[in-house]
């Protein structure tokens, strides 16, 4: 196997009795979200910032992995956050924040008995926004890699842990997650809240419609991130996403 690319570790702190899993992005790795992770480690929770398989290594890795298996990750340490702690809550960055609300509307209001009281989702992929992804089931025949989508980052000399090839054949399979996720929606009753960035040039203007359209609107707050882009969790503003996660979970804890 690949030798993990160092930052790109995985992360967990044993805090105290409310656990929050964090989810990274595609292509990216668990060092997209470190800084938040350790905050809020920091503020006595018990955090578990996991690396889905074929990430924090080599695109070359990744392409012999999709879907199936990054849910199967962040499940499996959900479970494990679960067994350990009273409640939980899900956190997550573009694909992770829909691999978030995946685990949501599979579980429903509790893991195994553990109560899951919210989700902190930021800037969250739930639709194509690119000809890559519409393309990608016919283009992995003919291409292995395309230029990478990572360090969207407005910040000077802010740079991501991630790939510089997206592999066409991983890519692939992301249309199957955005559409299982979009048709469960309805299914999350857990109270969401969405940091978007106002310049995002990974993520375009088809996601947000999606979960506009499909939750209440008492059960969805969106603040905008004016001075970040994507990878808002590395960006100017990452402090207002640590500081307000922190304080929703406090919120909505019991």
């Amino acid at each position: 196997m690949t030798d993990v690319i160092p930052g790109a570790e995985p992360f967990e702190h044993a805090g105290g009795p409310i656990g929050v899993l964090l989810c990274h992005g595609f292509t990216g790795s668990p060092g997209s979200l470190r800084p938040w992770a350790e905050y809020l480690a920091s503020q006595g929770l018990t955090v578990s910032l996991p690396r889905l398989p074929g990430h924090g290594t080599t695109w070359q890795d990744m392409a012999h992995t999709g879907l199936t298996d990054w849910y199967a990750e962040v499940d499996a340490a959900l479970t494990a956050l679960a067994a350990r702690t009273e409640q939980v809550f899900l956190a997550g960055l573009s694909m992770g924040a829909c691999l978030a609300l995946r685990l949501a509307e599979v579980h429903g209001a509790a893991v195994n008995g553990t109560p899951l009281r919210g989700l902190v989702l930021v800037n969250p992929s739930l639709a194509p926004d690119t000809r890559l992804f519409v393309l990608a089931p016919v283009l992995k025949h003919v291409v292995r890699s395309l230029p990478g989508i990572a360090s969207d980052i407005k910040k000077p000399g802010g740079s991501e842990l991630g790939y510089t090839r997206v592999p066409v054949k991983a890519a692939a399979t992301m249309p199957a997650l955005w559409k299982a996720t979009a048709s469960g929606l309805g299914e999350v009753r857990q109270p969401i809240l969405v940091y978007r960035s106002t310049v995002d040039h990974v993520v375009g203007p088809n996601s947000m419609p999606v979960l506009l359209k499909a939750v209440p609107e008492d059960q969805l707050t969106v603040l905008p991130l004016p001075d970040s882009y994507h990878v808002a969790t590395l960006d100017n503003d990452a402090p207002t996403i640590f500081e307000g996660s922190a304080k929703f979970i406090r919120e909505h804890a019991t």
